[in-house]
């Protein structure tokens, strides 16, 4: 704990760290008022309340008998977000496949990364091609 006494409100700051001048302006009356405090302590765990959410896919892939075979989702960039929105929505619907056809699949995922949106897909379980749906996948539909 900081006092009064002890330390300054710039002693406090740069032991502390404050980031803004509020922060520092607040621990200066603080201490005018010879009160005990400490800054940013601890941290305190907290749950995230849940956020509803719908996802709309691009494609849906049918059999001749009307049975939904797998799901094609089409990206050219694949964010952050579409990916935790994809593993999400994967482990909410383990019954139905979705795969993904990229521009580019050998796109990284970030600046500076060395995944690319395909190795994220092997590495999560998902089949993905690059601007058009493979023959293979093709015969997976109509058989």
């Amino acid at each position: 704990m900081a006092k009064a006494k002890n330390m300054t409100s710039k002693q406090v700051g740069l032991k502390y760290g404050f980031r803004s001048g509020l922060e520092e302006r607040l621990s200066k009356e603080l201490i005018q008022y010879d009160i005990r405090f400490t800054f940013e302590e601890r941290k305190l765990p907290f749950i995230q309340p849940e956020k509803k959410r719908t996802y709309l896919p691009d494609f849906f892939l049918y059999s001749d008998e009307g049975e939904l075979r797998f799901i094609i989702e089409t990206k050219g960039i694949f964010t952050s977000a579409d990916r935790f929105k994809h593993i999400w929505v994967k482990e909410q619907y383990p019954e139905l496949e979705f795969r993904f056809i990229f521009s580019n699949s050998r796109q990284k995922l970030s600046k500076g990364a060395k995944s690319t949106y395909g190795d994220w897909c092997e590495k999560k379980g998902f089949k993905y091609s690059d601007k058009k749906i493979p023959e293979s996948w093709v015969d997976e539909v109509k058989k």
